[in-house]
C-alpha cells in the first residue's frame, strides 16, 4: 500500500487519535502533520512493520509529549497579550530575567545543573543523569528540591519589591 493510500484510509482515525491526546484540534492537525511529514521518508521500512498505525500513534504521541515539554512553544492568543501591556516592557522583562538569574545563582551547583539541563537544554532525567554521572532518582529530587526553593523564594522576592 502507497504511502498516500493509507494515509487517505487510516488520516481521520489518526486525527482523531491526537485529538484525544492534544486536545486541541488545531494542535491535533499540527501534531499528524509533524509526525506524517516525518513518517513519510521512511515509509518503505515502516509499511513493513507488523503495526504501521501502532507506530505512527506511538510518533503521535512522543511528539506531543515533545511539544508540552518544550518551553518555547507556548503560544498566546493575542487577545491575552493586547490585554497585558507590561508583557511588552522590556524594563520589566530585563528586571525579571535578572531576578530569575539571581534566584538560580543560590541554588547549589547541581541543582543548578539538573535544572539547567532540563529547562534550557530540554534533556530527559535520563540524559541529565548520564551527563551529571548519577542516578535518575538523583537528578528527580535535584530538580525537586531547587524547584521548591525557587518557588519558595518567589513569594519572599514579591513581598520585598512592594512599598
Amino acid at each position: 500500500m502507497t504511502f498516500e493510500d493509507w494515509v487517505g484510509a487510516r488520516g481521520g482515525a489518526l486525527l482523531r487519535f491526537a485529538l484525544m491526546v492534544s486536545a486541541d484540534p488545531s494542535r491535533a492537525e499540527d501534531l499528524v502533520q509533524s509526525v506524517l511529514a516525518r513518517v513519510y521518508s521512511r515509509w518503505s521500512h515502516i509499511s513493513t512493520l507488523a503495526a504501521p498505525e501502532a507506530y505512527v500513534k506511538a510518533a503521535i504521541v512522543n511528539e506531543h509529549l515533545k511539544w508540552w515539554r518544550r518551553r518555547s512553544n507556548h503560544e498566546m492568543p493575542a487577545e491575552m497579550l493586547t490585554d497585558a501591556p507590561e508583557a511588552f516592557d522590556v524594563a520589566s522583562r530585563h528586571a525579571s530575567r535578572d531576578a530569575a538569574w539571581e534566584l538560580l545563582g543560590r541554588l547549589p551547583r547541581r541543582q543548578r545543573a539538573v535544572l539547567a539541563l532540563r529547562f534550557y537544554e530540554d534533556m530527559s532525567d535520563g540524559g541529565i543523569a548520564a551527563v551529571l554521572g548519577c542516578s535518575v532518582s538523583t537528578v528527580r529530587s535535584q530538580a525537586s528540591r531547587a524547584l521548591a526553593t525557587l518557588r519558595a523564594a518567589v513569594p519572599m522576592m514579591q513581598k520585598e519589591t512592594l512599598p
